[in-house]
């Protein structure tokens, strides 16, 4: 009989776990949001992150509660300044998601994984990927045909996207430096604990509401919990930079998700942009996943 640390092993050298994975991740993290979009009415975007940052936080810490305890002084530092990054990056994102359709500004947020990728690879030709992109953020940024698009929904999401790119970084640092999700547990309490005064303001008599407190609970759970968990399991087993074009996916996906769940439809021009994003990912991913030839 295989022993745990054979086993764990195991799983580590199987890249289709880590696809896996990323790919549930990604799923569930895109229906939260669309999820957290029907709160925004009761308690607006602080109040729903809020409710998602402090369920979140509560599911963590009961399941990670041993990990937290193993914690050591030395990765205070780096889990606290995760947290203050996942309270921007979330805070941010939510605001887009206000002015915007889910599909467009998760493609504008998808730059920070993107740049990710782009800077963790060697290869010039990694260039024409980023530069497909680009084509695709100006695309969504500009009139275009498609209806220009609210700029400070635009401005929050590439917010949000630069923080989602210091995301995977401290995540893979977080991870690697401490065992389980007691880091990840930690970090997401010191999010809840800045996103409190925003979000219990604009919330205020209103997340007492037992469909409200369900609501932010199934956010919490599909947005935070779960996602962030199988993230930092996937990052302990991939490259930071082959990681960063697996979110390829994410536009796409929040643009079926935005127009199945929320009714949100795309013009042409949009459309188009979010292919070009995904089309530039997965090209960065095959060149990333490919080995670089050997000098001489």
């Amino acid at each position: 009989m295989a022993t745990r640390s054979e086993a764990d092993e195991s799983i580590r050298g199987n890249p289709a776990v880590a696809v896996g994975l990323v790919a549930t991740a990604i799923v569930s993290v895109q229906c939260g949001s669309a999820l957290a979009t029907t709160l925004f009415d009761r308690v607006g975007p602080a109040g729903a992150v809020f409710l998602r940052s402090t369920f979140a936080a509560l599911i963590l810490l009961a399941i990670a509660h041993r990990d937290v305890a193993r914690l050591r002084r030395s990765d205070l530092r780096d889990v606290a300044l995760f947290g203050v990054n996942l309270a921007a990056m979330n805070f941010s994102f939510y605001q887009s998601i206000d002015r915007l359709p889910l599909g467009v500004a998760v493609t504008l947020e998808f730059c920070g994984p993107l740049a990710v990728a782009v800077f963790g690879s060697r290869r010039r030709r990694d260039l024409l990927w980023a530069a497909l992109a680009a084509v695709g953020i100006v695309l969504l940024s500009g009139d275009f045909g498609g209806g220009a698009i609210d700029p400070l929904g635009a401005l929050l999401a590439l917010t949000a996207g630069a923080c989602w790119g210091l995301y995977i970084l401290m995540s893979a640092r977080v991870g690697g430096r401490s065992e389980g999700l007691g880091g990840l547990a930690v970090a997401m309490s010191i999010s809840a604990c800045l996103l409190a005064p925003a979000g219990l303001a604009a919330g205020a008599g209103k997340m007492a509401s037992a469909e409200v407190l369900a609501r932010g609970l199934g956010v919490g759970v599909l947005s935070s919990a779960i996602p962030y968990a199988f993230e930092i399991e996937a990052l302990r087993r991939l490259p930071n930079a082959v990681f960063g074009v697996m979110m390829s996916l994410e536009p796409g996906v929040a643009a079926l998700i935005g127009f199945l769940a929320l009714g949100q439809g795309l013009s042409w021009v949009e459309a188009m942009a979010i292919a070009l994003v995904v089309a530039a990912s997965a090209g960065a991913l095959h060149s990333a996943a490919t080995p670089a030839p050997r000098d001489g």
